[in-house]
């Protein structure tokens, strides 16, 4: 299995009933397209989210065109969700889980309370959640056989709840079976009804290459923009900044290249092709090619992290972004120093916003305290 949309759709069995954990925008919009494409969905989320699909259906809009979509069955809570099942008497076939990575704990541990006392199988999990560490912590609670891994490239908004709206046309999937010699028997079959739903599918013959790539993307302006409260277009022209998410990147590619993990391309990022020139390359080289990169994953746009430290929220995903990197190369004696101190720095920042200001716009305190910790 490698890198290509254009695979040709497997049969398919009768619609599945799929659980979508989080309706948030992601869990919306792949919930919604399933919905359009005649599967059973039910979407999780919370009262209010119930309300406005209640009352509006649910709402995609694309290219100025909004879609009404009603035969979604919205749910205040995983057990209500199950509690449908039952009463439906169609056990989920597969769960997908959209959720931020700070809140996957709680999601599983929610998923089997709910299943057992409806008295339902826990079904297989897809993830579908940026960073490192998702899939893993599936295969813990419900068994590698009931993981698939995944990835999405979607740009997308909500600007009100139970509304999503699609910024550009071209998104895609990522699926692995997470145990490539047992795959969840449901693999095929989901994949099936992502494709009929119209959803494009790209195949990756590894899980590990395939999330570790787009934690790549997802830590490229991400960390230094939320510390300095600016847009990645600002912070990237300059060339300390640049420099500094070069040898982050650097320290990922080494953790990689020591767990025995290769980069490839994904969407339109050619992240695999270009690893070799973003370890070894020169940086006046290099900078430029990062800043395409940023324009174009990113627009204008800011990153995650600083829309929840602009929030006030007291966790974000760094920990599964820069700290998953830099827990991986200690527990590789790989030195990922850059890694920490952006991960720790961002923490901090959420846990003390009132230090936000110290930050915001001064590249010189940032460079500077990442070179005093003997980090640059």
């Amino acid at each position: 299995m490698t890198n290509s949309t254009r695979n040709p759709q497997p049969a398919t069995r009768h619609p599945l009933h799929l659980l979508v954990i989080g309706a948030g925008a992601i869990g919306c919009l792949v919930g919604g397209k399933l919905a359009q494409g005649g599967v059973a969905v039910t979407l999780a989320g919370r009262q209010r989210f119930v309300d406005a699909v209640t009352a509006n259906g649910l709402r995609l809009s694309s290219g100025g065109v909004t879609q009404r979509i009603d035969n979604i069955d919205p749910a205040a809570s995983l057990g209500e969700a199950f509690q449908h099942a039952v009463e439906s008497n169609r056990p989920f076939d597969a769960a997908i889980l959209t959720v931020k990575s700070y809140d996957t704990a709680a999601a599983l541990d929610e998923v089997k309370a709910a299943a057992a006392n409806a008295g339902l199988p826990v079904p297989p999990v897809l993830s579908l959640q940026n960073g490192v560490g998702n899939e893993e912590a599936i295969a813990a609670a419900f068994g590698p056989k009931h993981t698939i891994a995944g990835t999405i490239t979607a740009p997308v908004e909500v600007p009100e709840t139970g509304v999503v709206r699609l910024t550009k046309p071209h998104w895609m999937i990522g699926l692995s079976p997470w145990d490539r010699q047992q795959p969840a028997p449901i693999f095929d079959i989901l994949r099936g009804q992502l494709l009929a739903a119209g959803i494009p599918v790209t195949l990756y013959a590894d899980a590990r290459s395939m999330k570790w790539t787009k934690l790549m993307m997802n830590q490229i302006g991400n960390a230094t923009s939320a510390i300095l409260a600016q847009a990645p277009a600002v912070t990237f022209a300059q060339p300390a900044i640049a420099n500094l998410e070069i040898a982050a990147l650097r320290e990922t590619l080494a953790v990689m290249a020591g767990l025995g993990i290769q980069p490839v391309n994904v969407e339109k990022y050619p992240l695999g092709t270009l690893a070799p020139l973003l370890r070894y390359g020169p940086r006046w080289l290099l900078r430029p090619v990062l800043r395409k990169i940023v324009s174009g994953a990113r627009g204008g746009k800011m990153p995650s992290l600083f829309l929840d430290l602009d929030a006030g929220k007291t966790q974000n995903e760094v920990l599964w972004y820069n700290g998953a990197v830099a827990r991986a190369g200690e527990g590789i004696d790989i030195p990922v120093p850059v890694n920490r101190f952006l991960c720790e720095t961002v923490l901090r920042l959420a846990a003390h916003p009132d230090e936000r200001e110290n930050w915001r716009g001064n590249v010189a305190k940032l460079t500077q305290t990442v070179k005093e910790g003997g980090r640059g």
